[in-house]
């Protein structure tokens, strides 16, 4: 059985290509998805429920990302899942195309290949898989769109650089002043180079004091000295 469905959604073409082909992304907005591992080949495992009348198809199986090509936008993938009671299984094969939309946005055509087989085979006919099929990829769609537009609101900016503040001018007020340099200390704060010691000159001897009655008597005795000290003439 083929379906050729397409969807809508006014979000950038390169947002909506980068979510299309993140599988653990965007599984959350597939009602009844869930992814439960990753492999490295690119496969997912995961599961898949759906109500389908008055019954639900629980499926486990995988989803393998085959080829994309980043040029054209175009995604393929293959799933393959059984039914969890063991009655029946299902497998698709879906072709993904991201374009953009005159007007803005982007216009995703997905074609699906798939096959139904055991129990729920019944439910394909009379166009109960095509109406549960557009009804999914309309909900699928309408999440997509609100998950872009919160991711874009969110999204953290750059932070702003911290602002520099001016060195204060010389002399204004406000704030500590910087401290000084030991070449601009005062000179009374800075250690004074100590001069080469040098040797104390011996103590004077102290000076006798001058006394009036010494002159007198120093002179008196000198005055005897010259007279007596001359040597007498002899008489005729």
């Amino acid at each position: 059985m083929k379906l050729e469905q397409s969807f809508e959604v006014d979000a950038p073409l390169d947002a909506v290509w980068a979510a299309l082909i993140d599988v653990q992304r965007v599984a959350p907005c597939l009602p009844g998805a869930e992814v439960t591992e990753a492999g490295e080949d690119g496969t997912y495992t995961g599961t898949f429920s759906v109500k389908l009348g008055p019954a639900t198809a629980s499926y486990r199986g995988t989803l393998k990302i085959e080829e994309v090509d980043e040029a054209a936008h175009t995604v393929t993938m293959r799933a393959s899942g059984t039914d969890k009671r063991g009655q029946g299984g299902a497998k698709a094969l879906m072709h993904s195309t991201v374009r953009e939309r005159d007007g803005g946005g982007v216009h995703v055509d997905v074609d699906t290949d798939f096959s139904i087989t055991g129990r729920l085979a019944s439910f394909s006919r009379g166009g109960m898989i095509q109406d549960i099929s557009n009804r999914l990829l309309n909900e699928f769609a309408s999440c997509l769109q609100e998950t872009l537009a919160t991711e874009q609101t969110v999204e953290p900016s750059a932070p702003a650089p911290a602002p520099v503040e001016p060195a204060p001018a010389e002399g204004a007020g406000g704030g500590a002043p910087a401290p000084a340099s030991p070449a601009h200390e005062p000179l009374e704060e800075r250690e004074q180079p100590q001069p080469p010691s040098q040797p104390r000159p011996a103590p004077r001897a102290p000076a006798k004091p001058i006394s009036g009655f010494g002159l007198v008597l120093g002179a008196l005795m000198d005055r005897l000295r010259r007279l007596f000290g001359r040597t007498p003439r002899s008489g005729r």
